[in-house]
């Protein structure tokens, strides 16, 4: 059996990867999915990372015993933009400074601080 572009098999289970914008991950949405057995509607929930695994009950590969049905996972990456206008810069600028959560300085703390003190053996 040959690869699939877009699903792969691991027993009866099927998974899949979709991209989402910046805004669809940290606002929400609905997208459509492609399954075994057609589209579906996936509900993304506001906040969500890339990584993030949902899973469709019952969309995989049906066993060939008659009985019980695989699921299909759908792992979502966010899609960093390479080619921003200028008033897209502009906005995500204004974004950041409005209180955009960093890597720098996230509700875990300073990041590269902990890991500098870390390599000190302060930590």
């Amino acid at each position: 059996m040959e690869p699939h572009e877009f699903f792969e098999r691991d027993g009866l289970d099927i998974y899949c990867e979709v991209p989402l914008s910046f805004a669809q991950a940290a606002l929400g949405d609905e997208i459509e999915v492609p399954t075994l057995y057609g589209d579906v509607k996936l509900k993304i929930p506001a906040g969500t990372q890339t990584g993030t695994r949902f899973r469709l009950r019952g969309k995989g590969v049906p066993n060939v015993r008659g009985y019980g049905q695989g699921d299909q996972h759908v792992i979502v990456r966010v899609v960093t933009p390479t080619k921003l206008t200028e008033k897209q810069k502009q906005l995500l600028r204004e974004f950041d400074r409005l209180g955009g959560e960093t890597m720098h300085d996230g509700p875990h703390g300073r990041f590269f601080e902990k890991v500098k003190k870390a390599f000190k053996g302060e930590a």
